[in-house]
């Protein structure tokens, strides 16, 4: 069982804390802890105000987000590590090799999808995105 939920993409201030936000709704109640980091991160920025909008326009909130950067600890704590690149699960099994078991694709259930970044992109990236999360949170939910 997933008690522990850890989004990872680059900066920590688009795809993963949307995830996250996105995903943390999905499981109220289920005593599931999803979080996010980043390879990057810009660390204790916010999240990216068009990710926010997006959020905003479905009902939830990423503005009390702040990037943080992975580490070990953060990856042990994890019990499942969804990325959004094939690149973040490599850098991942470079940076703790145990986590290779526990690391997949957000879009794992979506032919292996890969997430792009939409940093500094207008919004129809960031929408784009923002479907390819969800389609990936909904397939992933099935499973927690």
């Amino acid at each position: 069982m997933f008690k522990n939920i850890l989004f990872v993409c680059v900066g920590n201030i688009c795809r993963s804390p949307s995830a996250e936000v996105m995903l943390r709704q999905q499981v109220v109640g289920k005593g599931i802890q999803v979080s996010s980091a980043g390879l990057g991160a810009l660390v204790d920025h916010g999240i990216d105000a068009t990710a926010q909008q997006l959020l905003v326009e479905q009902g939830l909130d990423g503005s009390t987000h702040r990037a943080r950067q992975i580490s070990n600890a953060i990856l042990a704590q994890a019990d499942l590590v969804l990325t959004m690149e094939r690149k973040h699960v490599r850098r991942i099994a470079e940076i703790a090799p145990e986590a290779s078991g526990k690391t997949f694709l957000l879009g794992k259930w979506q032919q292996e999808r890969e997430i792009p970044d939409p940093y500094r992109q207008q919004r129809p990236a960031f929408e784009h995105v923002y479907k390819l999360m969800a389609d990936g949170i909904q397939s992933w939910s099935r499973h927690l």
